[in-house]
């Protein structure tokens, strides 16, 4: 039977009602999720890790290298097979990016949570607790990076996404769908010591200038990333602002606002996605705007150059 670390970090699938509010808080431990899931012991051994009881909405990038840490000193463990972290939704999609990122070798790592919580009679969490324990167990996931499984789906995590704030089946890969295979993924070749920050998102609006961007620019950004409209268009005043830090050495990925799709070049008006890969933007493929900014800040923190950051952020060759 396979050996797999489960690692609780809090969220949702955590959270009991406060008997003042009525509003879900933090407050179970691994062992009293685990029991709440009796059929749990017949698909793995499990070895229970509590990492804390902490919101995804207050993770900060230092926490998920700290995590990033554990899990890989986890998984040297001959007798470890795989890895469940289990979080908040919240930020699942780009803690999941991260530990992509981040976390090396063959042995799967899954990233699950629930959208009820565990006094509500239509708690998911065990389910998706189950779904994730099977998958890391499994040789089909082995060399697959990291997943993450909710709502019955195996997904990237590179196209993870929380496409709805409070239904169950809330998650997911608006561009991948769900996988059977995984493709090529980006990958750093170490853990860093820290992240760059501040990384800034600016995402594009009708009306929005470059005035945003030159206000961030007094809070000294390692780098910025833009979520444009469509396929990478913005007013030419957001890209003459944004010409203006790269000129400063600022690193400026492009990313779309739109949830699949990406950016391309195909637009050449002052300010469509031509003029900005032009003047020297990141192109970014099909990355979102919030993963985009974990792998700047996490590339950056590594201490890549700029063309190490233009290959970690693009489209891999053969990634859907």
């Amino acid at each position: 039977m396979s050996r797999i670390a489960v690692v609780f970090t809090g969220g949702t699938i955590s959270m009991l009602p406060d008997p003042e509010t009525g509003a879900a808080v933090p407050s179970l431990d691994g062992a009293a999720i685990l029991d709440r899931v009796p059929e749990l012991p017949a698909l793995a051994e499990l070895e229970a890790v509590d990492w804390g009881l902490v919101p995804a909405s207050h993770l900060s990038l230092g926490q998920i290298l700290d995590l990033a840490r554990l899990i890989e000193t986890t998984l040297h463990r001959a007798e470890v097979d795989g890895l469940v972290v289990v979080q908040g939704t919240d930020t699942m999609e780009e803690t999941a990016f991260a530990f992509d990122l981040l976390v090396g070798g063959d042995k799967p790592v899954v990233v699950t949570g629930a959208m009820r919580n565990a006094a509500d009679s239509a708690w998911d969490g065990a389910d998706n607790l189950s779904a994730a324990i099977r998958v890391a167990a499994s040789q089909q996931w082995r060399g697959a990076g990291t997943l993450v499984v909710m709502g019955g789906s195996v997904l990237p995590a590179d196209d993870a996404t929380k496409l709805h704030s409070q239904a169950d089946d809330a998650f997911g890969a608006p561009n991948a769908g769900r996988l059977e295979v995984r493709g090529a993924r980006r990958r750093l070749e170490r853990i860093p010591e820290s992240a760059a920050e501040p990384v800034f998102l600016v995402t594009a609006t009708v009306g929005l200038d470059g005035a945003s961007v030159r206000a961030l620019a007094s809070l000294a950004p390692r780098a910025l990333v833009i979520a444009a409209t469509g396929a990478g268009n913005t007013h030419p005043d957001l890209l003459a602002a944004a010409r203006e830090q790269m000129k400063a050495g600022i690193p400026v990925a492009l990313t779309s606002r739109c949830v699949a799709g990406g950016v391309a070049s195909a637009y050449g008006f002052p300010g469509g996605g031509a003029d900005w890969l032009a003047a020297g933007a990141i192109d970014c493929g099909k990355l979102s705007g919030p993963k985009a900014r974990v792998a700047l800040a996490l590339g950056l923190g590594g201490g890549l150059d700029a063309a190490q950051l233009r290959v970690l952020l693009a489209q891999p060759t053969g990634a859907s």
